[in-house]
């Protein structure tokens, strides 16, 4: 007999109404947010000059550890600052 069990401890999924994408980067302010892995930072060093050679501002931004969703501090001067996020993954 197989045994699976539910992650989701038999809850339904919340509905997440997501926001639209901007049509374009020209004037706003992006968010480079650096989630700790390895590597990370390398990306968006490329990112961030990419960005910058296109005229688009961005600030950088490096959550403490990638095991954890980021501080609710963090995660407010992300949306109160900045227009759109890039988030940096690894593996």
């Amino acid at each position: 007999m197989t045994v699976v069990l539910d992650p989701t401890a038999g809850k339904p999924a919340a509905a997440i109404e997501t926001v639209p994408r901007p049509t374009s980067l020209d004037g706003l302010t992006v968010a480079l947010l650096d989630i700790s892995k390895a590597r990370g930072d390398v990306f968006l060093d490329r990112v961030d000059q990419r960005l910058s050679d296109l005229g688009i501002a961005t600030k950088r931004f490096k959550k403490p550890t990638f095991a954890k969703p980021a501080p609710v501090d963090l995660r407010h001067e992300i949306a109160t600052s900045c227009d759109a996020v890039i988030e940096a993954l690894a593996d």
